[in-house]
C-alpha cells in the first residue's frame, strides 16, 4: 500500500510554472529584479555571451598597445540553477507521462523564478543511487528477502552511465561496496552483510549523504536516490530526524524507503520512513507480507524511469545557506506531484 502526499496549497498559484525533486543551486551573478506577477513560462533559452568589438588588424587598444600583444584573461561564472526531479501520479498511483511544463505551477521561496531553462520528460540522467540495508537484530528473519530483492533491483535499474553502492547498517555503517556500475561486485557486496546490534538509522542516513552523496563530483547533473529498507525503529542514534532529513536535502537526494514492517498495524518506525521519503521527494511503500519487499524495488524501479527533469533560475536567491521552499503543483486536480520540499542555497566561496 503506497502513501501519497497530498498537495493542500492555494490553487491561484500561477498557472504556467512548474518544478520538482532533487535539486543544486550553483553559484552565479545576482538574479534579475522578480516581476511582481507571475510570467507565462519562457521558452528554454541558450544564454547568449556579451560581444566584445574586435578591433582591426593593426588597429590599437585604449592604451596604444596592439591587441595581438594583450594577456587574454577569462572569468567563469555558474549560473545559479535549480535542477529539479519529480514525480507525477494519479489518485491511483499511476505513473502519469507525456505532459508540458505549462501543466504545472511553480514557486521558489514563494516566489515563481525567472526563467525555466530546460524541461524533460522521463529523463534519462545518470543515476547514482545507494541501497541502504538495516543488518540490526530486529530484522534478522527478514534479512535474505531484503538481499535477493536488492540485488533483483541492481540487475534491472542499472545502465551504462549509472552507479551504486550498497552498505548495511546497525549501530555502525558498513559500505560494502563503493560505487560501481559492475553488478558483481555490487551482489558481491550485498552478500557479505551480516545482521547483528542494535539500530542507529538517523546517523547511518546522515552520514551516507554526507560521505558518499555530498561528495560526488559530477560535469552534469545526475539523479542521486537512496533506498532505505528498514522498520524505521531508530534506538541508538545521536543525530535527530530533522537533522538527517536536512543532510539529505543538502546532498539533493531523494530517499524512497521499504518497511519491513509487515505486521497489521503501522507503527511509529513506519512513520519515520514516510516523514524522510515526503520531506526528499521519494515514496514510503509498506509491503504487507514479506515477499513484498520486491514489489517496492520494483516500483521503485519504475518511478525512477518514469520522472520529469526541470531546470529553472530563481528569483532573488541569497547566497546565505539559508532553506528555500519548493512548491509544485499540477494544474490538473486530479494529478499529484511529489518532490523534493525544497533545498539550501549556497554559500559565498571562501
Amino acid at each position: 500500500m503506497n502513501r501519497l502526499p497530498v498537495s493542500k496549497a492555494p490553487i491561484f498559484l500561477l498557472s504556467l510554472l512548474l518544478a520538482g525533486v532533487p535539486l543544486r543551486a550553483q553559484i552565479s551573478s545576482p538574479p534579475a529584479a522578480t516581476p511582481a506577477v507571475a510570467p507565462a513560462l519562457p521558452q528554454a533559452q541558450t544564454p547568449t555571451p556579451a560581444q566584445t568589438p574586435t578591433p582591426a588588424a593593426g588597429q590599437s587598444n585604449q592604451q596604444g598597445s596592439p591587441q595581438v600583444n594583450e594577456p587574454v584573461t577569462t572569468l567563469q561564472v555558474q549560473v545559479n540553477e535549480v535542477n529539479l526531479i519529480f514525480t507525477v501520479t494519479d489518485k491511483h498511483g499511476k505513473f502519469i507521462t507525456g505532459l508540458k511544463r505549462e501543466n504545472f505551477g511553480l514557486l521558489d521561496d514563494g516566489r515563481p523564478p525567472l526563467a525555466v531553462l530546460r524541461f524533460t520528460q522521463q529523463t534519462n540522467l545518470p543515476l547514482r543511487v545507494g541501497i541502504m540495508l538495516d543488518t540490526s537484530s530486529s530484522i534478522r528473519q527478514r534479512f535474505q528477502f531484503e538481499q535477493d530483492s536488492a540485488i533483483e533491483f541492481l540487475l534491472q535499474i542499472l545502465h551504462l552511465n549509472d552507479r551504486a553502492f550498497v552498505e548495511g547498517f546497525d549501530i555502525e555503517t558498513d559500505v560494502a561496496q563503493d560505487f560501481t556500475n559492475n553488478v558483481d561486485l555490487l551482489n558481491q557486496g550485498i552478500r557479505k552483510l551480516r545482521p547483528g546490534g542494535g539500530t542507529a538509522l538517523f546517523d547511518a542516513l546522515y552520514k551516507t549523504c554526507k560521505d558518499e552523496m555530498l561528495p560526488l563530483q559530477e560535469t552534469g547533473a545526475v539523479r542521486r536516490a537512496l533506498i532505505l529498507v528498514s522498520d524505521g525503529d531508530d534506538n541508538y542514534s545521536r543525530v535527530q530526524e530533522s537533522d538527517a532529513i536536512k543532510m539529505c536535502q543538502r546532498a539533493d537526494t531523494i530517499v524512497y524507503t521499504i518497511s519491513t514492517n509487515i505486521s497489521p498495524s503501522k507503527d511509529k518506525g513506519d512513520d519515520v520512513l514516510k516523514a524522510i521519503s515526503d520531506a526528499t521527494g521519494g515514496q514510503a511503500f509498506y509491503p504487507v507480507k514479506l515477499e513484498d519487499v520486491a514489489i517496492g524495488f520494483r516500483n521503485i524501479e519504475e518511478e525512477l524511469r518514469s520522472q520529469y527533469h526541470l531546470v529553472y533560475r530563481p528569483a532573488d536567491l541569497k547566497m546565505d545557506g539559508s532553506f528555500r521552499t519548493i512548491y509544485l503543483q499540477a494544474n490538473d486536480p486530479r494529478y499529484k506531484v511529489r518532490a523534493q520540499k525544497g533545498y539550501f542555497s549556497p554559500r559565498p566561496p571562501q
